[in-house]
């Protein structure tokens, strides 16, 4: 995911500025710097509250009480998802350059186990009724389910195409979308078999994609729109607006919200799940910053970003010393201690 953003995102740095349009407005109110190198998923931790960010060359962790960053609580190479695993002292990251996912001390970073998944691992997600982790695999199009505490493969599940984020429904359904396909894919976990295929009709390279507590589906597409459909039946229900080149949908099942964050044109979409799913406002934030993650506990959004510069044949290039995590929160709210 590192090279679409080197293609999206423009020179200028948008100003980052607050939404009106919503009962409690937006805005950025702090940034925290971190090194350099590329990125992918976030997450944030309730048990020990800290955000996991996928860096270029491992995992990076950010304290949201002290704003405390650890530039490299593990050592990896390539990385896309990274979590901690609820209910225990685990922690994974997916890494395209092992092939699989990493199982990691979530306090020390010391890797405990390299599970072999496929050849380009990319998202992955957390069952908690299942004590499971299914990673997907953009090259070859499959889930892999996995035993994080046993260290060892249980299944995989053929779904073909290049296969980007998945959601739990909490009911035996692992929701994934296919990004070349243009589809969502729903798994029933008990058969692990593909039971329904929908079609995203008018939707680009789906990426982001997020379940909400009303049942509702909400896919990012690359061409500036999101879609709501119903899990239950795969029917589309809306299309939302967003902005350019997202790569996330970030959900706050508490405050009934969905945010879409995009890179191509630096903005932060805010939409109100509480009955589907509709737009309710926008922030500019950033261009490039086009994923992050919501703490559910502050409803804080945390959105990773560098600056950027020309480089050769006019093509942006990162500036040095530029990487920081935007901080989203509502207007007057302090921001994290340092």
């Amino acid at each position: 995911m590192y090279s679409k953003i080197f293609a999206a995102v423009a020179l200028s740095v948008a100003i980052a500025a607050p939404v009106m349009a919503i009962e409690k407005p937006l805005a950025v109110s702090q940034r925290i710097a971190g090194p350099d190198g590329g990125w992918d998923y976030s997450s944030v931790d309730a048990g020990s509250n800290r955000l996991f960010v996928a860096r270029s060359n491992g995992v990076m962790t950010v304290d949201l009480t002290t704003g405390r960053v650890v530039p490299q609580l593990v050592t990896a190479t390539r990385t896309h998802a990274a979590f901690a695993i609820a209910g225990t002292r685990l922690g994974a990251v997916t890494s395209t350059a092992s092939g699989g996912v990493l199982i990691f001390d979530a306090t020390t970073g010391a890797v405990l186990a390299d599970i072999k998944t496929g050849p380009k691992p990319d998202a992955a997600v957390y069952d908690v009724n299942r004590k499971t982790l299914y990673v997907m695999d953009n090259a070859n199009g499959t889930v892999t389910m996995v035993d994080p505490k046993a260290a060892k493969v249980i299944a995989t599940i053929t779904v073909g195409g290049a296969l980007e984020f998945a959601a739990l429904d909490g009911r035996g359904h692992l929701f994934v979308n296919v990004e070349d396909k243009h589809q969502l894919a729903m798994i029933d976990l008990g058969r692990r078999t593909v039971a329904r295929r929908t079609d995203l009709a008018g939707c680009e390279e789906p990426s982001g994609l997020a379940y909400t507590s009303q049942g509702i589906l909400i896919a990012a597409c690359g061409n500036g729109v999101a879609k709501a459909i119903e899990a239950k039946s795969g029917k589309l229900l809306a299309d939302v607006t967003i902005g350019a080149r997202p790569d996330a949908v970030l959900y706050d099942a508490q405050r009934n919200r969905a945010y879409v964050p995009s890179g191509g044109d630096g903005t932060l979409t805010i939409i109100d799940t509480s009955a589907g799913a509709r737009a309710i406002g926008q922030l500019v934030t950033q261009r490039g910053a086009r994923n992050g993650a919501v703490d559910p506990a502050t409803g804080n959004v945390y959105l990773p970003a560098v600056r950027y510069t020309e480089g050769e044949a006019g093509k942006p290039k990162p500036l040095p010393g530029s990487f920081e995590i935007l901080v989203v929160t509502p207007m007057g709210r302090p921001p994290i201690a340092k």
